[in-house]
Order: C-alpha cells, then sequence, then structure tokens
C-alpha cells in the first residue's frame, strides 16, 4: 500500500494462525460380492436404504450387504463400497427401428452387471406430446413392484434436448442407452391436412418456416398463389433461395427443398435426409399465410422429423435374456458370473487408491489369510488407514484362530483380526434361525460409534462396545481360552450376562512384534494425528524457511495437539507431560535449509487401555484401641 497522503491506513496482517482440523476416523470402506451396481469402482453411501438402492440386497454366496447393515446398524455413517465379480455380464435388448427395412435402432442396457434385471421388462410405446416423432419407454417388474421408471417424449435426433441417450443416461436408475449411429433414409416434412385452402390475398403471403433445426426464417410467397400448384411452387421458390442460418446446417436442406400439392393437401419436404431432418411452419407475425394454408402443428398440420422412423418399434421387450426376433434383433442375457476369487477381492483395494479420506477398510467374510495379509499390507503401504479382518466362518475354536492369526504372512499395527462371527436373525427371512455373519461389519460400526462418543483413543472395547443387531455367536469363548488368543493379537467377540454380546480386545496384529503400538486405539490416534498435521500444514510449502514459519508451524501444530490433550487423548496431567512440537535451529540446522526441508519433531503420549484391570485386596490387622 502506497502512503502518498496525510491520513489513516488500514491493513490487513496476516496472524501467522492456520488452524488444523482433525480429519475424519471413521470413514468406513468394504470391498465385497453385490447384487448389482458399479464394479471396481469405490462408491459412497450414507445409510443401508441408499446401499440397497446403489448395490442390491442379500446375496447367500456374499456377505457385503450383511456386513453393511451391521455397519449401519452400530451407528457408521459414512460407507465406501467397491463391488467385484468375475466373469458377470451386463443385460441388454436391441430393438428395431420403424423404417421399411428394420435396422437396429437403439440398446438398452443394464447399468450394472449382473443377473438383476432379469424380470424387468421395457415397454415403447409412441410420446405423449408428439406421437408422430417421440416415444415413450418404461421400465416395470412383476407384481408388487410394479412400474419403476417412465421417460416420455424422447427422440432419436442426437442434437434435441430430449435425445434419449441424454435423457435416460441422467435419469435412470436401472438402464442405459445407446442410439445406433445409422441414419435415416427420410427427410423431415411439413403436410398440411388435405382440405387446405388454395387461394391466398395479397395481404397473406408471408410464413416462418424452419429447416433442419437451422433456425425460423420469414418467406413472402410471390405470385401466382391461386392454385394449389402455384402456392406449392412459391413455397418452394421463396425457400430454395434462402441460405442457411447456421454453418452446421447443409445447404442442400434448402437448396433441394420441395413442397407439392396432391388431394388437397401441402407436403413440405427438407432436401436432406437423417436424424436431424425437419420442417416446421409457424405463423408470421404478420400477413400470415399459414393459417389458410394450414401448414404448423397449431394449423392443424403434421410435422415428421427424420428420426421419427428411427425411434424403437413398439412393443415390450425382456431388459435381459429376451428371445432374438421380429423387433428384437440381439439380446445379452445378465449373470452375475462364479464365484469371485481372492485376486479379485484383492484387486478391488486399487479402487480406494483415489479415495482419501477412506480410515478403515475390510473384506467382509473374505476370511482368507491371503485376503487378510493383504488388506493389512495395503494399509500399511498407505499409513492412514486401518485393515479390519475377519477370520473363516468355519474357525469357531480358540485353535482355529490361534492358527489362522500365527498364519498370516503379514502381521502391522495397521490392522486387527476378530473372532468368532456373531449371528443375525436372517434380514431375508429365509432362514427361521439366526445367521452367521462377518464380525467386520459389526465392528467397523462400533469404530464409529465410539469414536463419535468418546473419540479415536478410546479402545473400541468393553461393556460399551455392544455388537448391536447380534443375537449370539459362533462360539462361546471363556477366560481362559483368550488367554491363548489375545497375546497373539485375536480380538475376541464375547458374551456376558451383564453386557450381552461384546467386543473384547483392542489389539494389533503387530502384539508381539511392536508392543509400542500393540493397541488398536493408539495406532488409530497416530493415523489421525498424522493426516490432521499434514492436510493442516500444506500452507508452509514453499514458506521462507526460518524462524517465522518455524513459529507458525509451533503454534498451530501446538494448538491442534493442546485440543487432543483437552479431549483426553494424551496421558499426562499437563501438557508438557503429555506432548511436545518442537521446530526451530536445533531442528533445521543450515544443510536442511539448503535443501529445502524443514522439520518438526512432534511427540505425545498416548493413553492406553486398562485392559488389566488388578484390584489388590489384604486383610487389615487389628490394631488396639
Amino acid at each position: 500500500m502506497e502512503l502518498l497522503h496525510p491520513g489513516v491506513f488500514i491493513q490487513e496482517v496476516p496472524s501467522g494462525v492456520q488452524p488444523i482440523e482433525g480429519v475424519s476416523t471413521s470413514t468406513t470402506g468394504f470391498i465385497g460380492k453385490a447384487q448389482m451396481g458399479p464394479l471396481n469402482q469405490a462408491r459412497l453411501v450414507t445409510s443401508f436404504s441408499e446401499f440397497k438402492a446403489s448395490y442390491g440386497g442379500f446375496l447367500n454366496d456374499g456377505y457385503l450387504a450383511h456386513a453393511a447393515l451391521a455397519f449401519f446398524a452400530n451407528r457408521g455413517s459414512r460407507l465406501y463400497v467397491v463391488r467385484v465379480a468375475r466373469n458377470a455380464t451386463t443385460a441388454s435388448v436391441t430393438i428395431a427401428d420403424r423404417e421399411s427395412t428394420p435396422q437396429a435402432t437403439l440398446v438398452l442396457s443394464a447399468n450394472s452387471a449382473g443377473a438383476w434385471p432379469d424380470d424387468i421388462s421395457v415397454t415403447v410405446a409412441n410420446g405423449t406430446l408428439d406421437s408422430a416423432n417421440e416415444f415413450k419407454l418404461q421400465l416395470t417388474r412383476p407384481a408388487p413392484a410394479g412400474v419403476l421408471e417412465t421417460f416420455d417424449n424422447l427422440s432419436m435426433n442426437p442434437d434435441a434436448a430430449n435425445f434419449v441417450d441424454r435423457v435416460v443416461g441422467a435419469g435412470s436408475q436401472y438402464v442405459v442407452s445407446a442410439a445406433n449411429a445409422i441414419n435415416s433414409t427420410v427427410s423431415g416434412t411439413s403436410v398440411s391436412p388435405a382440405t387446405a385452402g388454395v387461394s391466398l390475398p395479397a395481404s397473406n403471403r408471408k410464413l416462418m418456416i424452419d429447416v433442419n433445426g437451422d433456425g425460423p426464417q420469414l418467406i413472402t410467397l410471390a405470385d401466382p398463389c391461386t392454385s394449389g400448384a402455384e402456392i406449392a411452387t412459391a413455397i418452394k421458390n421463396a425457400v430454395t433461395a434462402l441460405a442457411p442460418q447456421r454453418a452446421s446446417t447443409p445447404a442442400a436442406a434448402y437448396t433441394a427443398f420441395n413442397a407439392a400439392f396432391a388431394a388437397g393437401a401441402y407436403t413440405l419436404t427438407s432436401g436432406v435426409s437423417g436424424k436431424a431432418s425437419s420442417v416446421r411452419v409457424s405463423n408470421a407475425p404478420a400477413g400470415n399465410a399459414a393459417t389458410l394454408l394450414k401448414l404448423g402443428v397449431p394449423n392443424g398440420g403434421t410435422e415428421t422429423t427424420g428420426a421419427a422412423v428411427l425411434r424403437p418399434a413398439n412393443g415390450t421387450y425382456l431388459l435381459s435374456g429376451a428371445t432374438v426376433g421380429g423387433s428384437v434383433t440381439a439380446s445379452t442375457a445378465g449373470s452375475d458370473g462364479i464365484t469371485p476369487q481372492d485376486s479379485d477381492y484383492q484387486a478391488g483395494f486399487t479402487a480406494f487408491d483415489t479415495v482419501q479420506d477412506v480410515n478403515i477398510l475390510a473384506v467382509p467374510g473374505i476370511g482368507t489369510g491371503s485376503t487378510v495379509a493383504f488388506g493389512v499390507n495395503y494399509c500399511t503401504q498407505r499409513q492412514d488407514c486401518f485393515f479390519v479382518g475377519d477370520m473363516a466362518p468355519t474357525d469357531k475354536a480358540p485353535a482355529d484362530a490361534q492358527a489362522f492369526v500365527n498364519g498370516l504372512a503379514t502381521k502391522t499395527s495397521y490392522g486387527a483380526v476378530y473372532f468368532p462371527w456373531p449371528k443375525m436373525v436372517d434380514p431375508t427371512g429365509q432362514s427361521a434361525t439366526p445367521i452367521l455373519v462377518p464380525p467386520s461389519g459389526f465392528v467397523t460400526g462400533i469404530y464409529a460409534r465410539i469414536d463419535s462418543t468418546r473419540g479415536v483413543f478410546k479402545a473400541p472395547a468393553g461393556t460399551e462396545a455392544n455388537v448391536g443387531g447380534a443375537v449370539g455367536l459362533a462360539g462361546l469363548m471363556n477366560d481362559a481360552q483368550q488367554d491363548v488368543l489375545n497375546p497373539i493379537g485375536a480380538n475376541l467377540i464375547r458374551f456376558f450376562a451383564a453386557s450381552g454380546i461384546v467386543v473384547w480386545g483392542a489389539r494389533t496384529l503387530a502384539t508381539q512384534s511392536n508392543p509400542e503400538y500393540r493397541y488398536v486405539p493408539v495406532r488409530r490416534l497416530a493415523i489421525f494425528l498424522e493426516r490432521s498435521i499434514y492436510n493442516g500444514t500444506q500452507y508452509a510449502v514453499f514458506e521462507p524457511n526460518d524462524e517465522p514459519l518455524w513459529s507458525s508451524l509451533r503454534l498451530n501444530i501446538g494448538a491442534f495437539m493442546m485440543n487432543q490433550f483437552r479431549a483426553g487423548a494424551f496421558q499426562g496431567s499437563t501438557p508438557s507431560q503429555a506432548f511436545f512440537v518442537k521446530c526451530d535451529a536445533q531442528t533445521n540446522p543450515q544443510s536442511q535449509i539448503d535443501a529445502g526441508i524443514v522439520t518438526v519433531l512432534v511427540g505425545f503420549a498416548p493413553v492406553k487401555p486398562a485392559e488389566f484391570v488388578v484390584i489388590q485386596i489384604s486383610q487389615k490387622a487389628g490394631a488396639s484401641s
């Protein structure tokens, strides 16, 4: 700011305060087999009803939907879903057009692979507003579902706002359409009723005409105009003398334009055929002839575009597995394919590579050592998320759990496993008895619940970690059995008469290899701190590497750590006992400054769960009064 005249000047001076906002800790990602939905893509859902709308219902050979139900039932709120499949196919039906020699004109495909659309039918009918040029699509299922979707007044003209691909693609929850790139051999026409007049007074010889959507142009009909043939010739001469208004309009649309009069009706024909071919007549603002000639829809005439014959033939067609013949030129049946393998689930992790806000990952129901080790390794490499693993449903005895954990190829603090499988009431109603479902859906929901009520530093275990929606367990464990499993990092789900079914373990797979991060809340707290500080200090990049920057980093990181201390995340009765932030000339010698590096040391003393509560009781010796 230049100070060139006496007076008061106001300047806004940066305070150096850059508040660090804590990242989410409980946004979860599931990988699994689903009834429908996009393959190998991570999509966010925020409720089970939203999950069902996008990914369908429960499967007999997959647990993704069961896990999602358990996640939301335990107060999870944000869930990324990656659907995987092997050799799944997408249902589609190809319908012929209405030309004299029909050709394939419209392909309707399910918007995702699978057998889910086997009972969906597609009905094609004329459009409601313009039955001569437009059409209607209606998707239905047998009762009680009935009509699923209706798209009316659709066009086969790619340039039209109501082009079928554009409308269906934007609005359908079930299908996508692909209008074939064939062209019509028919030109657009405008036809008057057979009782059209055949004489025009000199004061009424103007009309507006729009050829091939080029835009309305005013024409004046020259003498003579006393007979139908003379009027037709006058219309033709006036239109062929026009020039296109748009560079995209072929000149031949005008130069080859034709007008004829026969059997008491005028027929105006565009000089170019094709989807966009059309002739539209409207009333002139003065000296109007269109009303007398009955040309244009408002005057009782009809207008047919070149795209009209490209409309799919009227009828009802199965979306999946329709019989080829008649108006059906091709058909593909939807299929779920074969059972996905470990490699398919492991490939699904790549869908999260670009998802930065996911914190917890699981592959519900896939309790193989290969997949659990892969998930733990994936989170270890990322260092910003935590893997919750399942064992197999047949692992019901402590020896099974012990063998599973001991056999894992990757054991780090970025993962934990839970055992045994809980039971829930069959949500489909097919089984009269409770069914086994994987723990990961329940556990990740409990992580989210404890995070929101207590904080990420609180162990997601104990009497408040009730397993909502569970009605039983695959096996009941006792203290002696847990004595074998707890030291190797196998977290139990147990039943206690006073508390019900609860998570009764909070150890990572690094229980023996890395005791510093033995506990789940310690590792997850470290992830939270690291990602929050990383995101909140991006402003420092390219700033001058000297004391003002160091002071700013100390101030902002220190303020963030103080907030966590006040929330109870750290040990110690004072901030100095709980954490430290060091960024000065000692951590940033000249050699590092010359290399463009600024170093901040942040240390914290995490609170650790009171895993073993020991109460010592002794008798008090009698004392004389």
